[in-house]
């Protein structure tokens, strides 16, 4: 009878305890790690019988899961090569590592489970972070072979002997320690392999479920049914990543979207990635409904190889901004065990990073090119990626020129040249700069909107949540362009022109003027001034400078201004020297040019949505005194 007993050659005792506790925070991952070896070891099997080299039945070749609560063990079994003793030895008891002092230096380094397992090929030994005891009963493909055993207790200590196996293929028995009980849990188990094995290419089979199948007619002739228990397929072995997109129908697309992502609308469009040179990837990205929040949408593309999930951290492989793509991308090029060190510095991940970002330009271009009019309809939802791809990657930017679009008050879509050829006779002002105008709310802002359209001026809708730092980026590339928001200022400084007309106040009458406003609005951080305006202009206009708002806007979104977002916000209070009622005021007595000027900065206060609190309800009781 075989026997034989023996130390694992590690050379170092050092190496379970560091399994056991180091790797303790990622210790779910030995079921994947154990899962995985199933599955490859049954592709070989398929693969042997492809080529002739293993001419018997495959049999089922499901990978069973089965947990024992009373005797505390988790076993993983496959029907895929087996091993034989020989094999054992080497695959198991060899453990690849040059010494001691080499291993002890370099873990230190590593940041994570998987770094570990990755850098030091102990896929298998994984297993010993919930197991006191793990054992293998295994029998190989081969004609001839004996079944085997293998045992170790967690020391570096094992046994082989005669196994029990008579069928070909391995069964893992964990028997579970006190620490790891929760993964006796049928629902703990379930989680699992609903995230890391959901769409390995091998049926993984975890306990049974409850059918209803027919079961003949009743007196009626109506289908009976009764409830049979048959076995529980937790995966999907053929997801639509591994099929050819000439196979595949939009219906196809949206069914695997949902079975991603139950429950969210239906995406605007997908991109099916196949390429196997010079590197091996596969994958589909869809651009979802996103309603302008970032990061409800973050993290939704899932990072597999072989079909093993691997992660969901995929920021490295793909570029910054299509993280907000959801979907899958399957690389075999990328390992399982991956670290953040090894995706920041492969070149296989660099090279997939690039061709990612080339295939949305690619696809853009194409939706764009192809109709038009359906690209505009869906820009509310892709100009946040479109426009945070232009902003963080040149190579995108340079592409994305031909569907980049500019949407203004009224709708409408232009792309950079289109516009440029649509404002630039209006709007450029007397020292050949051309002004795009722009507000971020045009409801909130209709008085200024208004103002700029009765003079023959387009007005861009920035509203989306990166337009703060898209205007910023489309004034360093566009030449003698700048962008200044609706209520930046007055018209006449927002666009200077070499005709502006001037009011017909006096220098002595203009001093009296400011002087009133100031006194009536009682504000430092309100700087009066008066300004020649068209006489059916509001008789005063609030306005803050626009770089001034872009630095407390670049604040609010973490851009490092922070001393911009302390400072108190200041404004231009722009009198309408024009206007009737301010003739009307510098006629008044004082007591009545106070009651006017308050009430008139009060209704610019009103057009800007800062009049609030007691200083509304004072304005509505004057209001009301009035009528």
């Amino acid at each position: 009878m075989l026997q034989e007993k023996g130390t694992i050659s590690i050379n170092t005792e050092n190496i379970f305890p560091i399994i056991k506790k180091f790797l303790y925070s990622d210790h779910e991952i030995f079921l994947r790690e154990l899962v995985s070896n199933a599955v490859d070891a049954t592709q070989k099997l398929k693969r042997l019988s492809s080529l002739g080299h293993f001419n018997k039945e495959l049999g089922n070749l499901n990978i069973k899961i089965s947990v024992d609560e009373k005797a505390k063990t988790i076993t993983i079994s496959d029907s895929g090569i087996g091993m034989t003793t020989d094999e054992i030895k080497k695959y198991i008891n060899q453990v690849a590592f040059s010494g001691a002092t080499e291993f002890m230096e370099k873990f230190k380094e590593a940041n994570d489970a998987n770094e570990i397992i990755g850098r030091f090929g102990l896929g298998f030994y994984s297993s010993f972070m919930v197991a006191e005891k793990v054992e293998i009963q295994t029998l190989s493909y081969q004609d001839g072979a004996e079944p085997a055993r293998w045992i170790c207790d967690g020391s570096t200590d094992f046994e082989i002997n005669e196994g029990a196996r008579t069928e070909r293929g391995t069964d893992i028995i964990l028997y579970i320690n006190e620490d790891s009980t929760e993964f006796l849990e049928q629902h703990r188990i379930q989680s699992i392999l609903e995230k890391y094995a959901k769409f390995l290419p091998v049926p993984v089979q975890f306990g049974t479920k409850t059918e209803s199948v027919p079961d003949g007619e009743d007196a009626e002739g109506k289908t009976k049914y009764k409830s049979i228990e048959v076995d529980n397929i937790v995966n999907n072995t053929n997801p639509i990543w591994t099929k050819a997109p000439s196979d595949l129908k939009d219906e196809d697309y949206l069914s695997f979207y949902q079975e991603l992502y139950p429950f969210q609308d239906e995406p605007l469009f997908w991109i099916h990635l196949n390429v196997d040179y010079p590197f091996n990837l596969t994958g589909v990205l869809y651009f979802p409904k996103l309603k302008n929040d970032f990061e409800v949408h973050k993290n939704k593309i899932k990072l597999f190889s072989r079909q093993v999930f691997i992660t969901d951290e995929v920021k490295d492989i793909v570029p910054e901004f299509l993280l907000l793509l959801h979907g899958v991308i399957d690389s075999p090029d990328i390992p399982l065990n991956v670290s953040r060190s090894f995706l920041q510095s492969d070149s296989n991940v660099k090279k997939i990073n690039s061709y990612i970002s080339r295939k949305v330009a690619e696809k853009l271009a194409e939706l764009f090119k192809k109709d038009r009019k359906a690209y505009q309809e869906k820009w509310s939802d892709i100009g946040i990626f479109v426009k945070y791809g232009a902003l963080s990657d040149e190579k995108f930017y340079e592409k994305a020129k031909e569907f980049l679009l500019l949407t203004n008050t009224h709708k409408e879509h232009y792309t950079l040249e289109e516009y440029n050829t649509k404002v630039k006779d209006f709007q450029t002002d007397k020292n050949g700069q051309l002004v795009y105008l722009y507000t971020i709310d045009a409801e909130h802002q209709h008085t200024y909107v208004q103002a700029a359209e009765k003079k023959n001026y387009d007005v861009l809708l920035m509203n989306s949540p990166i337009d703060t730092h898209f205007i910023h980026h489309l004034e360093m590339k566009l030449e003698k362009t700048s962008l200044k928001r609706v209520d930046a200022d007055v018209l006449d400084k927002l666009i200077e022109k070499d005709d502006t007309e001037k009011h017909k106040l006096t220098t002595e009458e203009t001093g009296r003027l400011k002087a009133v406003f100031d006194k009536a609005i009682n504000n430092t951080n309100m700087k009066v001034e008066v300004e020649s305006l068209p006489p059916e202009a509001m008789p005063v206009t609030i306005t803050m400078e626009e770089w001034m708002r872009r630095m407390k806007d670049m604040s609010k979104l973490g851009g490092g201004m922070n001393f911009y977002g302390t400072m108190p916000d200041t404004y231009k209070v722009a009198v309408n020297g024009n206007h009737p009622l301010i003739v009307r005021i510098l006629e008044a007595d004082e007591t009545q040019q106070a009651v006017l000027a308050k009430q008139a900065f009060d209704l610019a206060l009103l057009a800007q949505g800062m009049l609030k609190g007691a200083d509304l309800t004072a304005f509505c009781r004057k209001g009301l005194k009035v009528l």
